[in-house]
C-alpha cells in the first residue's frame, strides 16, 4: 500500500448568492486546473444558512446546461427541481439528485414549499460532473437518489459508516449510474479512530470537510469546510477521526480531453460551445412548463 500524499489544503472561499436562495462558495473550478479536478468540473457548498419562512419560494430561476451532470447532496433542508425534460422532485437531508445534462437541458431549482412555508437550515454540496466527448450529446437523464437507498458501509469499531453515492466502496457499490469511473462516499465519523480507505491508482482524488476535522494520512490536519487535494499517486487514504465528522471523499478517472467552458456549458471545442449558446438562443433545449 502507498499513502496518497496531499498536494494543497486551503479553505472554502467567502461565499456568494446564487439567485435568492443559495449562499454558494465555489470550492474549485475547471477555470484554475482542469487536469487536476477531472472529471470534476465544479464543485459549489452552501455553508448552514438559516432561512425565514417567506411566501413565495426562493431559488433560482429557469437556466440551461450542456455537457455535463450537476450532482447536488442534501445535507439540511430542502431544494426543489424542475427540468425541460419533465422531470421534477424534493431532495431532503441526505438525498441526492444526479442531473445529466449532456446534450441540453433548462432546469431551475428552488427551496422546497415546506421549506419556504417553515423556514429552516439549508446546507448543499453541488458538483459538476465532466462528461466524455461521446456522451456530451446523449440525451438528458435524471437520477433521484433517496437516502434509504444509497447503501452504507459500517467502518470497524463502531466509527461511523460510508454512504456509498457513487462508484465502489468495500465491495459495495453505489446506485448512482455514471459515464465514466467515479467514486463519491459520503463518510460519517462518530468519534476518535482511524478509517482506511483503497483510492483507485491513476485516480485524481480529494476530500471536503463538510463538519468537524480529521486527521489525514498521519500527518495532515483538515478542517471544516476545508478541502485536500491529493496526488495522483498512491492507493490508500487514512483519516483519523477527531470525533464527530462529515467528509466528502471524490475520485476520478482523469478523462483527458480538452475542456472548453463559459457560463452554463461545457465542452471540448470553441465551435461547440458557441454551437451550445446558438442552440439555446434558437429554443433547442426544450421548454419549461
Amino acid at each position: 500500500m502507498t499513502m496518497r500524499q496531499v498536494k494543497q489544503i486551503y479553505s472554502a472561499p467567502n461565499p456568494h448568492w446564487v439567485g435568492n436562495g443559495f449562499s454558494m462558495s465555489t470550492v474549485f473550478s475547471y477555470k484554475e486546473n482542469a487536469e487536476q479536478y477531472s472529471p470534476f468540473l465544479l464543485m459549489d457548498y452552501a455553508e448552514p444558512t438559516l432561512f425565514k419562512p417567506v411566501t413565495n419560494a426562493r431559488g433560482v430561476g429557469t437556466h440551461p446546461h450542456r455537457g455535463f451532470e450537476t450532482v447536488t447532496i442534501a445535507y439540511q433542508g430542502e431544494v426543489s427541481h424542475h427540468d425541460s425534460t419533465g422531470h421534477a422532485g424534493t431532495i431532503a437531508e441526505g438525498d441526492v439528485q444526479w442531473m445529466t445534462a449532456a446534450s441540453g437541458i433548462l432546469h431551475k431549482e428552488y427551496h422546497s414549499e415546506k421549506m419556504t412555508k417553515e423556514g429552516g437550515m439549508l446546507e448543499v454540496v453541488q458538483l459538476w460532473v465532466n462528461l466524455p466527448s461521446a456522451y456530451k450529446m446523449a440525451q438528458p437523464r435524471y437520477q433521484a437518489l433517496k437516502a434509504q437507498d444509497i447503501p452504507h458501509v459500517q467502518l470497524p469499531n463502531a466509527q461511523g459508516y460510508v454512504r456509498v453515492i457513487a462508484g465502489d466502496y468495500a465491495n459495495t457499490s453505489g446506485i448512482a449510474m455514471t459515464y465514466s469511473p467515479v467514486n463519491l462516499w459520503d463518510v460519517r465519523l462518530n468519534h476518535a479512530g482511524t478509517s482506511h480507505y483503497a483510492i483507485p491508482e491513476g485516480h485524481n482524488a480529494m476530500l471536503f470537510v463538510v463538519k468537524g476535522a480529521i486527521h489525514l494520512n498521519n500527518s495532515d490536519i483538515v478542517r471544516q469546510h476545508e478541502i485536500a487535494i491529493l496526488d495522483t499517486h498512491g492507493d490508500t487514504l487514512t483519516l483519523g477521526s477527531m470525533g464527530d465528522a462529515i467528509v466528502l471523499i471524490l475520485t476520478g478517472e482523469p478523462i483527458n480531453e480538452p475542456v472548453v467552458g463559459q457560463g452554463p456549458f461545457v465542452m471540448n471545442t470553441q465551435q461547440e460551445l458557441l454551437q451550445a449558446f446558438d442552440d439555446y438562443d434558437n429554443g433547442k433545449f426544450g421548454m419549461m412548463d
